[in-house]
């Protein structure tokens, strides 16, 4: 399946005290929804006051971006969580987003789990009911962007929530659809020609060409564009410059 319409999504809010990683004002003029760090792998409070008042203002959507409890490890590193202690921290994290987000004018929008949970609930069903979990916690029917065919989405269907499929610009394809593990040899697609090329196949096609070089069917309703890379503010302008010439909105899914 292909859109006549693609979300651009990045994250954002990826620093901690005087740390910074992510160029959020100037991804924030190209992106339509922000997955913003909750304090949990990335984010403190003041930053995450900063990038929702920023994204109020320039109307991009604000999502939860919901990680497993590792600021040394950025999110990165896998971890056997108890499934209400997941739920309870999922839950956490959005709330105190919705503070800032309300304050700014706006709200949060969706959530996408980040890092070694993104990778952890395409396969894991009792993490994925989890998140599930921490997201009904909060009252709100919000939209659950991930994986195209990951147990989140089953479970979150399943509890009734909006899925989002979501695809990679510069990450890597198995041929099962699933992403390349970062630790594994061409898991980052880093040539930015081949990034803008990828992402309007994606946009336009529904597919991607996997690691192994066969292709593979990419069913995405938003693209994302990792805001940590060198020179990611550039290549984002790029990606949705050539969507818009190739005939493809960029427009938000929510």
């Amino acid at each position: 399946m292909t859109w006549a319409s693609i979300d651009l999504n990045a994250d954002l809010g990826e620093g901690f005290g005087r740390w910074r990683l992510t160029d959020d004002e100037q991804l924030l003029s190209v992106v339509t929804s922000a997955n913003v760090a909750c304090g949990f792998h990335a984010g403190d409070a003041s930053t995450m006051r900063q990038v929702c008042a920023m994204a109020a203002e320039r109307k991009v959507r604000i999502g939860a971006q919901v990680s497993y409890r590792d600021l040394a490890g950025f999110g990165r590193r896998s971890m056997d969580v108890p499934a209400a202690e997941l739920a309870a921290e999922t839950a956490y994290q959005i709330g105190a987003l919705e503070v800032f987000a309300r304050a700014a004018g706006s709200r949060v929008s969706y959530v996408k789990p980040h890092g070694a949970l993104y990778n952890r609930v395409v396969h894991d069903e009792e993490q994925a009911e989890a998140v599930v979990e921490g997201i009904m916690l909060t009252g709100e029917r919000l939209p659950v962007l991930g994986l195209p065919g990951s147990r989140l989405h089953t479970m979150a269907e399943k509890a009734g929530l909006p899925v989002v499929t979501e695809a990679f610009a510069d990450r890597a394809y198995r041929v099962d659809g699933t992403l390349v593990p970062r630790g594994q040899e061409g898991a980052v697609v880093t040539d930015p020609g081949e990034v803008v090329e990828r992402s309007v196949s994606m946009a336009r096609f529904g597919v991607v060409t996997s690691l192994c070089g066969r292709p593979v069917g990419v069913r995405a309703r938003s693209l994302c564009l990792h805001g940590d890379t060198p020179g990611a503010v550039g290549l984002a302008r790029r990606v949705r410059s050539q969507l818009e010439t190739s005939g493809v909105r960029v427009e938000a899914f929510v």
